[in-house]
């Protein structure tokens, strides 16, 4: 039995700046734009990789959740502290350079980890941890 790993969910303040990070600074695919009301979930992926997606939502769109939690989400998502992800790419420097070029939100630049792996971080426009770990 195989089991992968086919959406991940990272929440969006603004859509159009997460289409402006994953598709035109990342270059992920978008493959879903679906809007509902005033609300709208963005599925992107990398090119070449069709079974693996993000799907960027809006936050605590759920009814059940109420405007003190709905608060409390959106700063979460603010400080960097409610989701995260990460990615990994064969040439970790490159694409740092091209996210820093972009003006995208530096955590971390590319340094060694003493437990083993190289990695920089970043942040989305939603405020979102994403981490990038270099394949070896």
């Amino acid at each position: 039995m195989d089991i992968t790993i086919h959406y991940a969910f990272l929440p969006h303040t603004d859509p159009e700046a997460a289409l402006g990070f994953y598709r035109d600074v990342l270059g992920f695919e978008v493959r879903k734009d679906v809007g509902y009301e005033d609300m709208r979930w963005i599925t992107v992926g990398p090119a070449g990789q069709p079974g693996t997606s993000i799907v960027l939502h809006p936050p605590a769109a759920d009814p059940g959740v109420t405007e003190e939690e709905r608060r409390t989400v959106l700063e979460l998502i603010a400080k960097g502290t409610y989701a995260a992800i990460t990615l990994a790419t064969d040439d970790l420097d490159g694409l740092f350079q091209r996210l820093e070029a972009a003006g995208a939100d530096v955590v971390q630049e590319p340094i060694d980890q003493d437990y083993g792996i190289r990695d920089c971080a970043f942040r989305d426009p939603a405020g979102n941890l994403i981490r990038i770990n270099q394949l070896t």
